[in-house]
């Protein structure tokens, strides 16, 4: 049987919010015809409002021309009716994030479009293949999830229900080269591979937060100025909001039978209650002043050099970071196998807290101070201390004067399995393996959409193969084992290409040659 064809020249857009507009934006920038629909009438003429306004902010600013911007204009026609997108290629619905009433609305659509009109949802975290299951044909029924703002977020996840017909998902994939976006290809499983993959940050974030171990905006720090971040974990849920992202993080975590890797914290859920979501609130995990973050000022670092510094030799790349540090602060070495009882005892475990480290070594706690040395120690913009809980204060004002010495800042935190750069990176590698373990996406695809859809750096997987995979999996077995918790057990994409010395990007040799 030979596989339909979904040309599509005409879309309708039911749903006129933030990511209907944005959709209808790009469609009609892209030469294609675009018929508005919402349940409030108001709300489609205001959204054509909205974009005529767009298009001459646009003019104005040199990226259209006038010619051009009437043309776009001219191609959103305001639909008073569902019947009235009869003749549309595709229908991409942009409604509330809830099942029964997209199901109503599919149910619906079937009986007014063309038996070769792709159904479209956009939804963020619903399941594609039980919205298709409402309608009679749920072949061409798919998953075209956009982020917000549309125009500036050039990436869309293409979603494959159970019985969705791949010729659907290929139309919408070349639909979003012709608007300009690049699409990604996911199965249909919870959060597809944006939402599922944030899950890294956020959940992990929080939890770190949740065992006091930092504060909010130490945490963040630590992940823009040491892991590279463009944003830590609490300035992005801000930016989010918790209306949108709390819900996101408990659908997931459900729609996983509560997946150790995906627990929400209360503290998402507490602030939420008492209406601290985020920026556009003007209070979430920081206040907002004018839409600018208050975020508290740091001490200046202790003037107080240690004496002297002795250094494990358990990491011997690591400890050849902090040697250099030390030789450049001018203070003395101690070489000998064990600590002088006046010395400075620097660690640099991988997944350990610092307590466990000192006790592996039989070192004095009280004088143990550890250093994360996950990313370069002279090329990064701050760097990570962590105490013990006997740490005296004396020891840990020493540490912290001699790496920040040379002018790097210094945040120091408590105990911790793991830091707080080397737990969140390595979540964030381990759920992205654990997406192409599960065959969600193809390690490309996973990569690309996580850098344009969340701005990461690096994709979870080439991130893992930056750091070395063997250390994210030390790090992973090493929390592991300190805390019996199953959220930080090594997902089996991991640990065989670790071992195996293999690129986390690689698919199977076999599946590759084929």
């Amino acid at each position: 049987m030979a596989s339909r064809q979904y040309p599509i020249a005409t879309i309708g857009i039911v749903g006129t919010g933030a990511m209907g507009r944005g959709i209808a934006q790009i469609a009609s920038l892209a030469g294609l015809t675009v018929r508005l629909f919402d349940a409030n009438p108001q709300a489609a003429a205001a959204a054509r409002d909205y974009l005529a306004d767009i298009f001459v902010k646009l003019t104005v600013k040199g990226k259209l021309d006038e010619a051009q911007a009437h043309a776009a204009l001219a191609r959103v026609i305001g639909a008073q009716s569902l019947a009235e997108l009869a003749d549309c290629d595709l229908v991409i619905e942009a409604i509330i994030e809830n099942l029964d009433a997209k199901r109503a609305l599919f149910r619906e659509l079937e009986t007014i479009v063309s038996g070769r009109c792709v159904l479209a949802s956009n939804t963020s975290s619903l399941s594609i293949t039980a919205i298709a299951a409402a309608c009679t044909d749920a072949s061409r029924v798919a998953g075209y999830h956009f982020f917000n703002p549309v125009p500036l977020m050039k990436v869309v996840e293409v979603i494959d229900g159970l019985r969705g017909d791949p010729a659907a998902g290929d139309a919408l994939m070349d639909l979003a080269r012709r608007m300009g976006h690049t699409p990604v290809r996911a199965k249909d499983m919870p959060g597809f591979i944006v939402n599922h993959a944030g899950r890294g940050m956020n959940t992990e974030g929080l939890r770190v937060a949740s065992e006091g171990i930092a504060s909010f905006a130490d945490i963040d720090r630590i992940m823009r100025e040491q892991a590279g971040f463009r944003l830590g974990p609490f300035e992005l849920l801000d930016l989010t909001a918790l209306d949108v992202s709390h819900p996101v993080m408990e659908s997931i975590y459900h729609q996983f039978y509560e997946e150790p890797r995906f627990t929400p914290s209360p503290i998402a859920s507490t602030r939420l209650a008492g209406g601290l979501i985020g920026k556009k609130a003007g209070e979430g995990f920081y206040r907002y002043v004018d839409g600018k973050p208050q975020v508290p000022a740091e001490a200046d670092a202790p003037a107080t050099l240690p004496k002297c510094v002795w250094v494990s030799g358990r990491q011997p790349a690591a400890r050849d970071a902090v040697l250099q540090l030390v030789a450049r602060a001018n203070v003395a070495l101690d070489e000998g196998e064990r600590p002088a009882d006046d010395a400075l005892i620097v660690v640099t475990p991988l997944g350990l807290d610092a307590t466990t480290a000192a006790l592996e070594e039989q070192l004095d706690a009280s004088r143990t101070v550890a250093i994360d040395a996950l990313f370069p120690l002279a090329a990064v913009q701050r760097r990570t201390l962590m105490t013990t809980p006997a740490t005296t204060r004396a020891a840990r004002d020493a540490a912290h004067a001699l790496f920040a010495a040379d002018g790097v800042p210094v945040t120091v935190i408590r105990d911790s399995t793991g830091f707080v750069a080397q737990r969140i990176v390595a979540t964030i590698v381990n759920i992205g393996c654990d997406i192409a373990q599960r065959q969600i996406a193809s390690p490309e695809d996973i990569d690309l959409a996580v850098t344009l859809g969340l701005g990461y750096p690096k994709g979870p997987l080439a991130l893992g193969d930056a750091l070395g995979a063997r250390t994210i999996l030390t790090i992973l077995r090493n929390i592991h084992g300190v805390l019996g918790d199953p959220r930080y057990r090594p997902s089996p994409w991991l640990a065989r290409r670790a071992q195996l010395g293999i690129s986390l990007t690689s698919a199977d040799a076999a599946d590759a040659a084929s």
